[in-house]
C-alpha cells in the first residue's frame, strides 16, 4: 500500500512540474474563470439603458423640447441624432445608427392638452382625439430586448408635462416594431447563430493548423518545398472557406424553412459579408496556430477567443447594455461586425456599403492576422 501511494505521490508531483512548465496551459486555468467572472459580473447587463435613438421633431416647439428631455431623463434612451423626415430616420435604422426613432408631430401640443391623463379640464372632441397617443416610436424590433425596452417607455408617466401620473389605460405614444413586429427570437437569433457557429468552427478548424503539421512531424517536409508563408497561410484557410459556406447554408435554410426566419437581403450580400467574416476568423485561427505549441493550447485559446465572442458580441445581450470598455473589447472582435452585417442584410435588407465600417473592419483584420501569422511562421524546425 506504501508502495501505492509512492507511485500515486510521484506522478502527482511530475504534473505539477509539468503544468508548472506549460506557462500557457497555467495562463488559461488562472484566466478563463476570470474572463467569465469579469464578463458576466461587469459587461453583461440584461437592464439594458442608454439605446442610442433618433427624433424626428415635426413640432419645434418648446413642449417637444421639454418631451426630448423628459424622456432621456429616464435613462432607458438616449438621444444621439436628429433627422429631418421619417424615410431618413428608418434609413438609420436600416443601418444600425439608432435603434429606434422618436416622431413628435406637428400637434403635439393639442395632443397634450387632449390627453386623458392631462389634467387640463379640456375635453377632446371626439373619443378618437382622447385615445391618441401624443408621439410614436418606430423601433428596431429584431433585438427583443431592444424593443422589450422602448416598449416600456408606452405607458410612460410624463410627470412633467401633465402635472400627474398618465392613465395606464391610454398609451402615451404608439409603438410600431419594425422588421420583427411579433417579436419572435428566433428572427434574432438564428443570423446570430451563424457567427457564432462560424466563429467556433472556422477558429478552432485553423488554430491547429501549424501545430498539427509540427505533431505530425510534416513541417520538415514543408521545408523542403518552395511554399512561402503566406502560400502556406491562403493554402490552409481556403479549404475551410467552401465549409463556412455549407454551414450558412444549412443554418439559414433551416431557419426559414422550419422556424420562419425571413431572408430580406439578396444572396450576393449575404454571401460578400459571410465571405469576409469566414476569412477573418480563419485568419485568426492561424495566428493562434502559430502562438500555440500543442493542439491543447490551441484549443484553450481558441474557447479564449470563443467566449467573449459569444458573450460580447451582441448574440446574447444588447452591446448597448454594456460599459464603454465591454463595448471597446467588443469592437475588436470580428463576430460583433458581423453580428450588425448580417442582420442588416438578412432582416432589414440593408446594403453593406451602407455598413462600410463593419465591412473595412473585417478586411482590415483578415490582411493584419495573414501578415501577423506569416511573419510568425518560419519554415525551420525551431
Amino acid at each position: 500500500m506504501k508502495l501505492v501511494l509512492l507511485r500515486i505521490q510521484a506522478v502527482f508531483i511530475k504534473e505539477l512540474i509539468q503544468l508548472r512548465r506549460d506557462k500557457m496551459t497555467f495562463g488559461m486555468v488562472i484566466m478563463i474563470p476570470l474572463v467569465q467572472l469579469i464578463l458576466f459580473g461587469y459587461a453583461i447587463n440584461t437592464n439594458v439603458r442608454h439605446i442610442p435613438v433618433g427624433v424626428v421633431d415635426i413640432s419645434q416647439t418648446a413642449i417637444s423640447r421639454v418631451l426630448v428631455q423628459t424622456i432621456s431623463a429616464t435613462q432607458v434612451v438616449k438621444f444621439t441624432h436628429q433627422y429631418f423626415s421619417i424615410e431618413a430616420a428608418q434609413a438609420a435604422i436600416d443601418k444600425s445608427e439608432v435603434r429606434a426613432v422618436l416622431i413628435i408631430p406637428n400637434d403635439v401640443d393639442q395632443r397634450i392638452v387632449t390627453h386623458p391623463s392631462a389634467g387640463f379640464g379640456l375635453p377632446p372632441a371626439s373619443d378618437e382625439e382622447s385615445s391618441r397617443p401624443i408621439a410614436q416610436w418606430l423601433v428596431d424590433g429584431s433585438d427583443t430586448m431592444i424593443a422589450g425596452a422602448i416598449k416600456s417607455l408606452r405607458y410612460m408617466p410624463l410627470a412633467e408635462l401633465f402635472k400627474k401620473p398618465a392613465n395606464r389605460y391610454t398609451p402615451t405614444f404608439e409603438v410600431t416594431l419594425l422588421y420583427n413586429p411579433e417579436q419572435r427570437s428566433a428572427v434574432n437569433i438564428v443570423p446570430g447563430l451563424v457567427g457564432i457557429i462560424l466563429t467556433m468552427t472556422m477558429i478552432m478548424f485553423t488554430a491547429g493548423a501549424i501545430v498539427r503539421e509540427k505533431e505530425r512531424g510534416n513541417l520538415e517536409m514543408l521545408i523542403a518545398t518552395p511554399v512561402r508563408s503566406i502560400e502556406l497561410m491562403l493554402g490552409k484557410i481556403i479549404p475551410y472557406i467552401f465549409i463556412g459556406l455549407l454551414q450558412v447554408f444549412i443554418i439559414l435554410g433551416i431557419g426559414y424553412t422550419v422556424f420562419g426566419v425571413p431572408i430580406n437581403g439578396g444572396l450576393g450580400q449575404l454571401a460578400g459579408v459571410t465571405l469576409l467574416f469566414i476569412s477573418a476568423s480563419l485568419t485568426l485561427g492561424l495566428v493562434i496556430s502559430t502562438i500555440a505549441s500543442t493542439q491543447l493550447q490551441s484549443t484553450q485559446m481558441t474557447i479564449f477567443v470563443l467566449l467573449p465572442s459569444i458573450l460580447l458580441s451582441g448574440f446574447m445581450f444588447p452591446y448597448e447594455g454594456m460599459p464603454v470598455a465591454a463595448q471597446n473589447i467588443a469592437e475588436v472582435l470580428p463576430a460583433t461586425h458581423f453580428m450588425r452585417l448580417i442582420r442588416g442584410v438578412v432582416l432589414r435588407d440593408v446594403d453593406s456599403i451602407e455598413m462600410a465600417f463593419d465591412v473595412y473592419w473585417l478586411i482590415l483584420f483578415t490582411i493584419a492576422g495573414l501578415t501577423i501569422a506569416s511573419l510568425r511562421f518560419r519554415k525551420n524546425l525551431e
